[in-house]
C-alpha cells in the first residue's frame, strides 16, 4: 500500500482489487455492433501489468509521455493504467480531434509512443508528418496492445506526473495541464460525496476518453469506491442510451449537460424501466433546471450537478442523499477550500471562484512547458453566487457577464429561461454592442425539430424570458442556427459568437 509520499494507482487500488477481489466483474464494455466485452478486476490487474511490460519494452520508462487516440475500450483503459505502473504520463486525447489538432500536442507533449484505433490512423500519422514527431505510432486494431511480462512494481511519488490532459481552448489555443499521482487518488473526494457508487453497482460515465471527465470518472472514481464501470464505443444516440441504461442495469450515470438535455428534447423517457439507476450526475457545464425537472418528473430522480476545471477536478457537487436544487452546482467538496471572493480575494455572496490550492488534493502541479503553479490562491475565471446555505450557483465565466444599461446578467439564466420553451433545443446568450445600453442579450437559438424560424417565434421567445426571468434579461436580438459553435469537448464558443457583433 501506499504510504504518505508515495501512491500510484494501478499496483494500490487495481491491483489490491484484483487480489481481494478477482472473481468480481470490474469492467464491461460494448461496441458499436452491440458485442460485449467483460473483465474482472484480476483480469484487468494482469492486462494492466501486462501493457506496462509492453510499454517498458518500448522504451517507455518514468515521465515518459505516451499518447492515446481511441474509443472507451478497455485498450484505452490497459494503456492508461500501464503507463502509471511505470510512472510514465498518459496523454489521452480526443477521436474528434482533427490533424492540426494531435499535431499540436505532438509537439508540445512530445510522446515516446502513440497508441491509435485503426479509424484513426489516418489523422494521427499526417499529424505525425506535420509535426515532425519521432514517436512510432501503432494501430491497436492490427497490432494489439504492446504486451510483455510486467517489470516489478516501484513505488511512485504522489507528486510524479501521471496524466496530461489538454484544455478545450475556449478562450486561445489549447494548453496541457499536467497532473501527478495525487490526482488520481484524490478522486476518493468526489468519488464518495458526488458520484456516490456503491461496490455492487454499474457505473457509466459517458465523455469520450480523452476528456478530464472522462480520465478521472470512467473507471478510476468507480474503482475508488470499487465499483464496476461501463465503456460504450460509439456515437451518442439518445434513445440506445436509455436501452443500454436498461438492459445494462446501471446505477449511476454520469453524463454531459448536452447529453441530458438532448435525452430530454428527443427521446421519451415516460415508460421506462430503469430499477437499478439510483443517481444521476453531470458536470461539464451548468444544466437548465429544466431539464432536471423533465428527469425528476419521468424517473423520480434529480440530477446532481457538479463543477470542476481541467486544472482542479472536480471541486464541487449536489451532494448525493439530498434533494436537488435545481441550477446548484452544489456545494465544496469536504475539504476543499472554495470561495466566492471579491476583485480583492475577499470573500463575497456574488463574485468569482477561488481556491486554495493546498486544500485540493486533485490540482494540478502546472502547465506543460511553465513552472509549477505555487499561487496561494486560484481565481476559476468563473462568476457565482453562494445563498445563505453555502449552495453554488453559476453565472458565467467572467467574460460572459453582460453589462446591461448598469445591470449585470448572467448567460446561464437567459439560455435556461430560452431553453424551458418547447420550441428551443439549444442557447447561446452573449452581448452585443449598444449606442445607449452600452450592450444588450444576443441569444442565439437552435430550434426542435418540427418548429420553423419566423419572426413571431422570436417575438414568442422574448416575452417567455421576460416571464421565466427579470424581464430587463431579455434578449433584444435573437437569432436562429442550425447549430452553436462548441469545443470538440461540447463546450459552447460563446467568445466566438461575441466576436461576431464586437
Amino acid at each position: 500500500m501506499a504510504n504518505g509520499s508515495t501512491f500510484n494507482f494501478t499496483t494500490d487500488v487495481v491491483e489490491r482489487l484484483g487480489r481481494e477481489r478477482p472473481h468480481e466483474e470490474a469492467l464491461r464494455a460494448l461496441d458499436a455492433a452491440g458485442r460485449v466485452r467483460s473483465f474482472t478486476f484480476a483480469q484487468v490487474a494482469e492486462r494492466a501489468a501486462r501493457a506496462a511490460g509492453g510499454l517498458a519494452a518500448a522504451g517507455i520508462g518514468p515521465g515518459d509521455v505516451v499518447m492515446t487516440l481511441m474509443g472507451a475500450r478497455p485498450e484505452w483503459v490497459f494503456t492508461l493504467l500501464g503507463a502509471w505502473r511505470l510512472g510514465a504520463v498518459a496523454l489521452p486525447c480526443s477521436e474528434q480531434l482533427r490533424s492540426k489538432d494531435i499535431a499540436l500536442r505532438l509537439e508540445a507533449a512530445r510522446p515516446r509512443l502513440a497508441l491509435a484505433a485503426g479509424r484513426d490512423m489516418g489523422q494521427l500519422e499526417a499529424a505525425l508528418a506535420a509535426s515532425g514527431s519521432p514517436a512510432p505510432a501503432r494501430n491497436v486494431d492490427e497490432a494489439g496492445l504492446p504486451e510483455a511480462e510486467p517489470p516489478a512494481a516501484k513505488p511512485t511519488s504522489q507528486e510524479q506526473p501521471a496524466l496530461m490532459i489538454f484544455t478545450s481552448g475556449t478562450a486561445g489555443e489549447p494548453r496541457g495541464v499536467v497532473h501527478v499521482q495525487r490526482y488520481l487518488r484524490g478522486q476518493a473526494t468526489q468519488a464518495e460525496h458526488w458520484l456516490a457508487a456503491r461496490p455492487d453497482e454499474l457505473v457509466w460515465c459517458t465523455a469520450a476518453s480523452g476528456w478530464s471527465k472522462s480520465a478521472r470518472n470512467a473507471f478510476v472514481a468507480p474503482w475508488t469506491t470499487g465499483a464496476a464501470c461501463l465503456l460504450h464505443d460509439a456515437r451518442f444516440d439518445p434513445a440506445e442510451r436509455l436501452r443500454i441504461l436498461a438492459e445494462h442495469e446501471v446505477a449511476v450515470l454520469c453524463q454531459s449537460p448536452t447529453e441530458y438535455r438532448m435525452i430530454a428534447k428527443r427521446a421519451s423517457l415516460a415508460g421506462l424501466d430503469l430499477p437499478r439507476l439510483r443517481h444521476l450526475v453531470s458536470a461539464g457545464e451548468p444544466l437548465n433546471p429544466e431539464v432536471i425537472g423533465t428527469f425528476q418528473a419521468a424517473l423520480g430522480l434529480g440530477i446532481h450537478d457538479g463543477y470542476g476545471q481541467t486544472e482542479t477536478g472536480q471541486l464541487t457537487g449536489m451532494p448525493p442523499g439530498e434533494d436537488v436544487r435545481a441550477g446548484s452546482m452544489g456545494r465544496p467538496l469536504p475539504g476543499f477550500g472554495l470561495d466566492v471572493v471579491d476583485a480583492d480575494g475577499a470573500p463575497a455572496k456574488d463574485g468569482e471562484l477561488a481556491l486554495d490550492p493546498a486544500t485540493v488534493p486533485t490540482f494540478f502541479r502546472g502547465y506543460l512547458g511553465e513552472a509549477p503553479f505555487t499561487a496561494p490562491l486560484w481565481r476559476t475565471g468563473d462568476r457565482a453566487r453562494r445563498d445563505e446555505d453555502g449552495f453554488l450557483w453559476f453565472e458565467g465565466r467572467l467574460d460572459d457577464v453582460i453589462l446591461s444599461a448598469g445591470y449585470r446578467i448572467g448567460p446561464f439564466e437567459v439560455e435556461s429561461a430560452l431553453v424551458g420553451h418547447p420550441a428551443v433545443a439549444e442557447a447561446a446568450a452573449v452581448a452585443a454592442a449598444d449606442a445607449e445600453r452600452g450592450a444588450v442579450v444576443r441569444a442565439v437559438v437552435v430550434l426542435r425539430q418540427g418548429f420553423d424560424r419566423s419572426p413571431a417565434l422570436a417575438a414568442e421567445l422574448q416575452e417567455h424570458v421576460k416571464r421565466a426571468t427579470a424581464p430587463y434579461k431579455y434578449p433584444r436580438i435573437v437569432e436562429f442556427r442550425d447549430e452553436l459553435p462548441k469545443t470538440s469537448s461540447g463546450k459552447i464558443k460563446r467568445a466566438e459568437l461575441r466576436a461576431e457583433t464586437a
